[in-house]
């Protein structure tokens, strides 16, 4: 694999000098030298994921403005985007394009991470990055008790909602168009069609 294609998608980052792959912790993390890419750590093994694209971005801060608007606001509980350091695990930390954290866990909530589980993760996925979103991440999600999983496909402009049966996820359907989501964490997004996350 030439460093070109290493960098284009979500990959173990094997070259970053280290405790080794398998042990990497949060704090081994935060002493990562700053160099401009995307670290995040899944049960003690480093990865690096790409930057993220325009239509990710885009989607990113539509997904947290209807957040905002339907928990944050409310009075429900937090809304956040990346960067912020989101400690599932001593072994696992990672960064969520959008989450939701109700004010029943705000103790996770520290000054410098969030650390435990949110209540809802929203993952815009694209190419370079799903196989990663749909297996390494999706299996910490469940095993930190994440209770509700978003998976973006900006290219198709699809939701699926993933929501949390026994130690792993089970599939509430894909959602599109003109279509509002089926949230139990926020019900209330139901009133907002599928296309207005993709403007």
């Amino acid at each position: 694999m030439t460093v070109v294609e290493r960098f284009s998608v979500a990959t173990r980052a094997d070259w970053v000098s280290g405790p080794g792959q398998g042990h990497w912790t949060y704090n081994h993390y935060v002493a990562l030298q700053k160099d401009g890419h995307r670290y995040e750590i899944v049960d003690g093994v480093l990865y690096m994921s790409p930057s993220p694209s325009e239509p990710h971005q885009s989607a990113a801060g539509w997904f947290y403005h209807y957040m905002l608007l339907h928990v944050q606001i409310p009075g429900l509980g937090r809304t956040y985007i990346a960067p912020l350091d989101v400690e599932l695990a001593p072994n696992t930390v990672v960064q969520l394009d959008v989450f939701v954290m109700l004010n029943a866990g705000r103790g996770k909530i520290t000054s410098s991470r969030i650390v435990g589980a949110p209540d809802l993760v929203i993952e815009i996925s694209s190419p370079t990055t799903v196989g990663y979103d749909r297996r390494e991440k999706q299996d910490a999600y469940a095993r930190a008790r994440v209770s509700e999983y978003w998976i973006i496909d900006t290219t198709a402009q699809v939701v699926e909602v993933l929501l949390l049966e026994g130690r792993g996820y089970h599939s509430q359907g894909l959602f599109t168009s003109q279509m509002g989501l089926l949230s139990q964490i926020v019900p209330s997004i139901v009133d907002v069609s599928i296309e207005k996350f993709f403007l």
